[in-house]
């Protein structure tokens, strides 16, 4: 029996989601601005509100505005419930950390061919 890890089209995914320079920079980017965000709301008192978490919501633009745009077509106040936002904020940073891990491996396999190109002329 086949194991799910085994199939090809999803070991790519992983590949470009969470082995490549690029994705790794840009996800502890987020585990960075996560760390802030958690630290600054549980550990530090503020007079007004924290704009801390608005670093994690610009890491995550623009695929998290497609959550928004989501929630308020169902109906959903201010963003909707604390899930929701959460869920959007996941899902959004894992489909960028996928587009860039594509990008550079396009960016790479582009270089390669270009610098072959230009060695046989």
């Amino acid at each position: 029996m086949k194991r799910l890890t085994d199939h090809p089209h999803l070991n790519t995914l992983v590949r470009l989601t969470f082995r490549n320079p690029a994705s790794l920079i840009y996800l502890g980017l987020v585990l960075a601005a996560t760390l802030f965000v958690a630290v600054d709301t549980l550990f530090v008192a503020h007079e007004d509100a924290s704009f801390s978490g608005v670093w994690l919501f610009l890491l995550a633009a623009p695929a998290i505005f497609l959550f928004f745009l989501g929630g308020s077509l169902a109906g959903a106040e201010a963003g909707g419930p604390t899930w929701f936002l959460v869920l959007g904020l996941a899902v959004s940073v894992l489909v960028q950390s996928l587009a860039l891990g594509w990008f550079a491996r396009l960016v790479r396999r582009v270089g390669s061919a270009g610098s072959a190109h230009r060695q046989g002329v």
